[in-house]
């Protein structure tokens, strides 16, 4: 395996720039759906160099269920420095481990209190009012998702605001932003690098739901008065782990909103430091993914050959 082991661990620092430009000079859903998926292959990369590792390692300790073959010599030195990097991956995985499981439950928390609460209610409508003080509004993904807002939120928006506000959320269940938001912080867990990646494809989600709602409403300035009050109105109510009305920073989605509509590109031009940033990106994704299969195949060959028949 050598080096090729540990590349996907740090490859991910090429992405850090196109997360930076991405969000200014990409559309919204193009900037979303690359961040994304380049977060997904670059953590997959990782955790599975990971595991390649904790296998050398936990092979080192005593009574393990491992064969007796694969803690020989020759399977270790496929590592360098096998005694330290080993065992630190045996550590590094689990605290993986625990960080995706504790971002999954506190999902899997929130969804089901709040499918409870909607449950309660006998209006099966796309919109579900809550009589709630406290001014919040969220998608809330399901079969069908629906629209969660309280009456402090409406109490704050006139009806053209609330108009926005609803077709913002609408695009949210549309484009399955809490998929996009899940996957990337789980990479973010599996590699803290991708970290970044995870603010910027928040933003992106919710300036493409901002986008949404400026062409549904036909008018740009009133669904940006309508992000920037529900900011000011909702600025100590917690955010749940969703795809939710007043997240991300809004000053710059306000900011945006009142500017012209983003260009739809497919990739940004070559010749710009958004387009050299993608190629960058694109070449660490693909360097992380050949690297990550070339240290699997070495190691499967390794541990073969040290297997006893």
């Amino acid at each position: 395996m050598g080096v090729f082991v540990f590349l996907p661990l740090v490859l991910p620092l090429t992405a850090l720039p196109i997360a930076r430009l991405a969000e200014r000079h990409l559309h919204p859903r193009r900037a979303a759906r690359l961040l994304a998926a380049v977060a997904v292959i670059l953590a997959s990369c990782s955790t599975l160099c990971l595991g390649l590792l904790v296998v050398v390692g936990t092979a080192q300790l005593p009574g393990n269920p491992l064969p007796d073959g694969w803690s020989d010599p020759e399977v270790r030195e496929a590592v360098p420095h096998d005694q330290f990097f080993g065992k630190a991956a045996i550590i590094a995985l689990l605290v993986v481990a625990t960080a995706c499981a504790c971002v999954v439950a506190r999902q899997h928390r929130f969804h089901a209190l709040a499918h409870r609460t909607l449950d309660s209610d006998p209006d099966r409508s796309e919109v579900a009012v809550l009589r709630d003080a406290s001014p919040y509004a969220y998608a809330l993904p399901g079969a069908p998702g629906r629209i969660v807002v309280s009456t402090g939120m409406l109490a704050c928006l006139d009806p053209a605001e609330r108009e926005a506000l609803l077709a913002h959320e609408r695009a949210h269940l549309a484009g399955r932003h809490h998929r996009l938001l899940l996957a990337v912080r789980l990479a973010g867990c599996a590699n803290p690098l991708l970290r970044p990646l995870m603010s910027a494809v928040t933003y992106g989600t919710e300036r493409w739901a901002d986008e949404e709602a400026a062409r549904v409403t036909g008018d740009r300035r009133t669904a940006a008065r309508a992000v920037g009050k529900a900011a000011l109105v909702s600025r100590r109510a917690s955010a749940p782990p969703l795809p939710a009305f007043a997240a991300g920073p809004v000053p710059r989605r306000v900011a945006a909103l009142l500017g012209p509509v983003p260009p739809d590109r497919r990739w940004p031009p070559a010749l710009t430091p958004t387009g050299v940033a993608a190629y960058v990106a694109a070449a660490g994704t693909a360097l992380s993914a050949l690297s990550a299969l070339n240290a699997a195949i070495a190691l499967f060959l390794v541990l073969e050959a040290a297997t006893p028949l």
